[in-house]
């Protein structure tokens, strides 16, 4: 199936690249842009530097310098705040603008974080839902999309939205 939900560490996949659920500053933080920061090495936060931010819903890639990934596609979700201020489409786009700077480095195999169901609040069934209806929708582009739980509840609600 071209896109899969699998439960584990998104460092340590072999794919052509993974994607980073990154703050706007794209210099490191917590949760899992915290993992890829220290799994890459001081080269990423190096070529990061050089990036000047990244907006909500946008997406930048950079090399992926020691994970087996050869590159980072760097994504900022949205900040939940109920629902009523963008949010979904904000992380929709996230979904797509990733999607779309792995094709242009012809990335055939890609791995997404559950974005922004971490500190940033977002429900995750609702996440869920918006995860598998962006990768789902461009699934015939890709040969393999992982969506990567790091929770067994996160696992659980790709796998049944994607039954």
């Amino acid at each position: 199936m071209p896109v899969e939900a699998v439960r584990g560490d998104i460092t340590r996949l072999e794919v052509d690249a993974i994607v980073n659920a990154a703050n706007s500053s794209l210099l490191g933080g917590g949760g899992v842009d915290g993992a890829i920061h220290r799994a890459a090495g001081p080269e990423l936060v190096a070529e990061c530097r050089m990036l000047n931010g990244c907006k909500p819903g946008r997406a930048k890639a950079t090399g992926g310098y020691r994970l087996p990934a050869r590159y980072v596609i760097h994504t900022v979700g949205p900040v939940w705040n109920g629902g009523s201020k963008g949010e979904a489409e904000t992380l929709a786009s996230c979904y797509r603008e990733s999607l779309r700077v792995a094709e242009g480095l012809g990335v055939r195999t890609i791995a997404f974080p559950a974005i922004s169901t971490g500190i940033y609040g977002y429900p995750r069934d609702e996440a869920a839902a918006i995860a598998v209806r962006e990768t789902v929708a461009a699934a015939e582009r890709f040969d393999n999309i992982l969506l990567v739980a790091f929770d067994a509840e996160t696992f659980k609600l790709y796998r049944d939205r994607l039954a």
